[in-house]
This record gives structure tokens, C-alpha cells and sequence, in this order.
């Protein structure tokens, strides 16, 4: 479960999110929209964690994010839109590291790990260093790592970035299962109106801070003022016209440091044995031409 109870984001005098609630209960994925600039990413970064909030809770399985930060972590999982991995560690060293910082026990991290490369088709490739790996297959093992620890929550950031069709197909499979097998609430950002159309249960759509339009896609056509009902698409630049640059919303913030940022408040801060593992590398340009990237 997933609950944002009047939240507000101040920087400054600019109000990045204003007096934001939402809940996403066990087993739903909801569907996060809005333009650039409308407070999606400070949203996010708040329910992972990495931004705290002016005034207003988070609580993530119950926990006040707040209040419990290191519980509600330990049920969180994040996937970030650009994959920050320690490039010096293999696929299986990168997930066995990710074991520890979650406590997982050693057996059941081996068991897990095997069966997460085998899920995002990394198995072939478990032994190769990260930087070797083209930009989908990072994608992919970010998401591994983030599914390892069972989370009950799971917080996305435009998940289909650099993946291909099968792979963007593979992971949309993925999250259903975990919403219908295994109970998990998956709150998703992003731009792609046919991934929130196809996947999500629900849409949420904020503009300049603000909840605009929350609710199935069919009841936000009913509710719209697009002729004819009009596809997701149409009701979304209706409902986001003006929003944008220069208004409420998102300020020119960085990024998050990194996907395992938020879990090391879950079980400790052991560091990678890498020359250069704090801080991570840039990506190499180009992927590699071997087959299943």
C-alpha cells in the first residue's frame, strides 16, 4: 500500500507539489503522468525516499516514511530511469551485493539472484562485468536487484527506457504478476500514454503540482471535456495545456545518486569490494553486439 496524505513540496517560495494525496492499494499499478516540469519527479523522489516533503506523510505498507524510514525502506523497492550501477562488480556480484544490503540470508540470495537472471534474461551474462552490458540489460539488472529483496512496494521511474520491444514486453508481464500473483503495489511514472493505457489499473495526472485527473482510463474519458471521450493522449494535453516550463512543478533538480541509495537505509552501508565502487561510472557508449542485449 501506498499513501500520500496532503503532501507539499516547497522549494523556496516555489511549490514543486502542492497538497498531494493519493493511495495505491495491494496489488494495484498506478499510473503517474504529467509533463515536464509538473512535479512527476519530485513526486517520486519523494515516495522513494531520497526527497523528504515539506509538510504532509508518505506511508508505504503502513509505515510513516517519515517516522519509520528504515521499515518502510526495507519494503520498498525502487527503479530509477537512468541505471546508476557499480560497473566494476558482474551481474551476480551486483545482486549478491544488493543481498546484503537487504539482509537477505545466503542461500536464499543465491536461489533468488539465479532466478531473477533467469527472469530478465541475464543468465548468459551473469559473469561479465556491468560495464560491458548494453543500456537494456542495465535496465534490467536495476530491476533484479529491485525485485530481490520481495518488495512489497515498488516505485518505478519511466520503466521502459532503453529496452527493446521483447524486453519492454517482458517487464510489463513482470509487473502484472507481481500486482495480481504477489500482491505488490506499483506506483509508475512516466511519459508513454500506451504503457500507462495497457498496464496501469489506474492514472493519476498532475499539472503545475497538482492532482488534475485521478481514476480508470474509462472514467477519466467520461469525466473529460475531449470530444468524444478522445484517447488517453487527447485528455492528457487537455488536462495539462499551459502546465510546463516556468510554472509549479519540478525546479532544475539532479538526479537521485542512485537506485541502491534508498536501501541502504534498509540494512546497513557495506561497500562493494571494487577499486572504484562508491562512486559509479559513466556509461561506455555503444552496446555490445553479442546476442540478448
Amino acid at each position: 500500500m501506498i499513501k500520500l496524505s496532503k503532501v507539499t513540496k516547497l522549494y523556496r517560495r516555489h511549490a514543486a507539489v502542492k497538497d498531494l494525496s493519493l493511495h495505491v492499494p495491494a496489488g494495484e499499478i498506478y499510473g503517474f503522468l504529467g509533463p515536464n516540469g509538473a512535479g512527476k519527479t519530485t513526486t517520486i523522489r519523494m515516495v522513494a525516499g531520497a526527497l523528504a516533503p515539506s509538510s504532509g506523510s508518505i506511508f508505504l505498507g503502513g509505515y510513516d516514511l517519515a517516522k519509520k524510514p528504515r521499515e518502510a525502506k526495507t519494503i520498498l523497492g525502487y527503479i530509477p530511469d537512468r541505471p546508476f550501477l557499480y560497473e566494476k562488480l558482474s551481474g551476480r556480484e551486483f545482486l549478491s551485493f544488493t543481498a546484503d544490503l537487504y539482509r537477505v540470508p545466503g542461500k536464499e540470495a543465491e536461489k533468488r539472484a539465479a532466478e531473477l537472471l533467469e527472469l530478465f534474461e541475464l543468465w548468459d551474462w551473469r559473469d561479465e562485468l556491468i560495464e560491458n552490458y548494453s543500456h537494456g540489460m542495465k535496465q534490467r539488472l536495476i530491476m533484479g536487484g529491485a525485485l530481490l529483496p520481495r518488495p512489497r512496494v515498488l516505485v518505478v521511474d519511466e520503466p521502459m527506457v532503453g529496452l527493446d520491444p521483447r524486453g519492454a514486453k517482458l517487464v510489463m508481464e513482470i509487473f502484472k504478476n507481481l500486482a495480481r500473483g504477489e500482491n505488490v503495489s506499483i506506483f509508475i511514472s512516466t511519459h508513454t500514454m500506451s504503457l500507462a493505457s495497457r498496464l496501469c489499473d489506474r492514472i493519476g495526472i498532475i499539472s503545475k503540482g497538482i492532482l488534475a485527473a485521478e481514476g480508470t482510463e474509462s472514467d477519466l474519458k467520461k469525466g473529460s471535456g475531449v470530444a468524444g471521450g478522445g484517447d488517453l493522449e487527447d485528455l492528457f494535453l487537455e488536462l495539462t495545456s499551459g502546465s510546463g516550463a516556468g510554472g509549479s512543478g519540478d525546479p532544475e533538480e539532479p538526479a537521485p545518486a542512485s537506485g541502491g541509495e534508498a536501501s541502504r537505509e534498509a540494512g546497513g552501508s557495506r561497500s562493494p569490494k571494487t577499486g572504484d565502487a562508491a562512486s559509479p561510472e559513466r556509461e561506455k557508449e555503444g552496446p555490445p553486439k553479442r546476442e540478448g542485449a
